[in-house]
């Protein structure tokens, strides 16, 4: 007995809907390695942000720990000077620490290159 067309067709539609299904099986499967490695991929990029945060974090904080030991350094600085010009005007002493100075004078440019010499026997001397 040969077998019925619609009985054959029901098994062609069949087979193509499995066929179907196992194309959409390994479809998933691909996408979730695929979701798993990239997973994978974006905890170890934040892993390393993380690890540049903190390591941005203590360098914030080293840096804030020298401005407070810069200011301490400006206030006890200032607070020596204060001591230094105390005890100065109670010793009635010049100002050791005076900002001014005095400079030396410039000399005439014209008077450097002259220097005089003797005249000796034999020289010619243009006047």
């Amino acid at each position: 007995m040969a077998p019925s067309v619609p009985c054959t067709r029901a098994a062609a539609a069949l087979r193509m809907k499995q066929i179907a299904l196992d194309n959409q099986s390994r479809m998933i499967r691909c996408l979730r390695a695929k979701l798993a490695t990239e997973r994978r991929e974006s905890a170890a990029i934040k892993k390393e942000h993380e690890g540049k945060q903190a390591r941005i974090q203590e360098a914030e904080d080293t840096i804030q720990e020298k401005h407070l030991v810069i200011d301490a350094l400006v206030e006890e600085k200032a607070s020596l000077l204060q001591t230094i010009q105390g005890l100065q005007e109670d010793n009635i002493a010049p100002a050791p620490f005076d900002d001014e100075w005095e400079e030396e004078p410039e000399e005439d440019p014209e008077e450097e290159g002259l220097e005089e010499f003797p005249i000796g026997e034999g020289e010619i001397v243009d006047e």
